[in-house]
C-alpha cells in the first residue's frame, strides 16, 4: 500500500458518507486504494465498460453524464472532491450506466473491483453500508427529476445551484465557489445556454451571486434558498 494515501484519509472524511463507515471499513478501502491522475477531457469510464471498482475524488472534478447518437450530452452532475462514485455497477453486476470525464485535471483514489468484493464477501454488512452510498445519490435523482417537471426555469437554475453547492446532499464536500461551465449548468437544468444566462445575471444582479469565468460564487445561501422555491420577498 501506498503510505501517501493516509493524507487523504482526513479529506475523504469531511464527507458524510466516507465519515459514516465503519472504522475498519474505512482503513481496508484505504488500503487497497491507488491513485489515478487525469488530463481535462479524458474519460474514466464510458457508458457500456466493465465495472472496475469504486472511486473518488480528491482533486479537480469529473462530468457524469451520456452522450447520445445525435452527438447531444446529457450532463446529470459535476462532482468534485470528495464525492465518490462508481457503486451501482457494483451492486447489479452490469456495464456502467454512463460517461465520467475530466473537466480539468483530476486526481482520484480507486478501489479496485476485486478488492471490494473481497472485502464485501468477508463482511456481507457492508454491503448496507455501500448501499447508503447510492441511496444518496438515488435521492438525488428523484429530487432533480421532480424539479425539471414542477418548478420554473429560474427554480431550477437555482435549486441546481444549491443542490451543487450544498454537496448534492453530503455525496461530496459543501463549496462556496461552483466551478461549472454555464453551458454545463444549462444542460443539467435542460435549459438553453442563453436562458440560462439570462437567470443567472438576474440572481447576480440581485447579489445573490457572483459570476466569474467558469466559476460561480455563492454570496447568500439564504436568498438561493428563497429563489429555488420562487419565493418572491427574497
Amino acid at each position: 500500500m501506498d503510505s501517501s494515501l493516509h493524507r487523504y484519509r482526513m479529506q475523504l472524511e469531511t464527507t458524510s458518507w466516507f465519515r459514516g463507515l465503519p472504522e475498519a471499513l474505512r482503513d481496508a478501502l484505504i488500503a487497497h486504494a491507488g491513485l489515478l491522475t487525469l488530463e481535462k477531457g479524458q474519460a474514466l469510464y464510458r457508458r457500456g465498460d466493465p465495472a472496475d471498482g469504486l472511486y473518488a475524488v480528491l482533486g479537480g472534478a469529473v462530468a457524469i453524464g451520456t452522450v447520445g447518437v445525435d452527438g447531444k450530452e446529457a450532463l446529470l452532475a459535476v462532482l468534485g472532491p470528495t464525492a465518490w462514485l462508481g457503486e451501482i455497477s457494483l451492486f447489479d453486476g452490469l456495464p456502467r450506466p454512463n460517461d465520467v470525464t475530466a473537466v480539468s485535471k483530476t486526481l482520484l483514489l480507486h478501489v479496485p473491483e476485486a478488492a471490494l468484493r473481497g472485502l464485501l464477501d468477508a463482511t456481507p454488512g457492508y454491503w448496507r453500508d455501500v448501499a447508503m452510498l447510492m441511496a444518496q445519490r438515488l435521492r438525488i435523482s428523484f429530487e432533480n427529476a421532480e424539479a425539471a417537471t414542477l418548478l420554473s426555469a429560474a427554480q431550477r437554475v437555482a435549486r441546481r445551484l444549491l443542490t451543487i453547492a450544498e454537496g448534492y446532499g453530503g455525496l461530496n464536500a459543501s463549496q462556496t465557489r461552483i466551478r461549472v461551465s454555464q453551458e454545463s449548468l444549462a444542460s443539467m437544468v435542460s435549459l438553453s445556454r442563453q436562458t440560462t444566462n439570462q437567470l443567472l445575471r438576474q440572481l447576480e444582479d440581485q447579489r445573490i451571486l457572483s459570476l466569474k469565468s467558469g466559476e460561480i460564487a455563492i454570496l447568500d445561501f439564504d436568498r438561493l434558498r428563497a429563489a429555488s422555491v420562487g419565493d418572491a420577498a427574497m
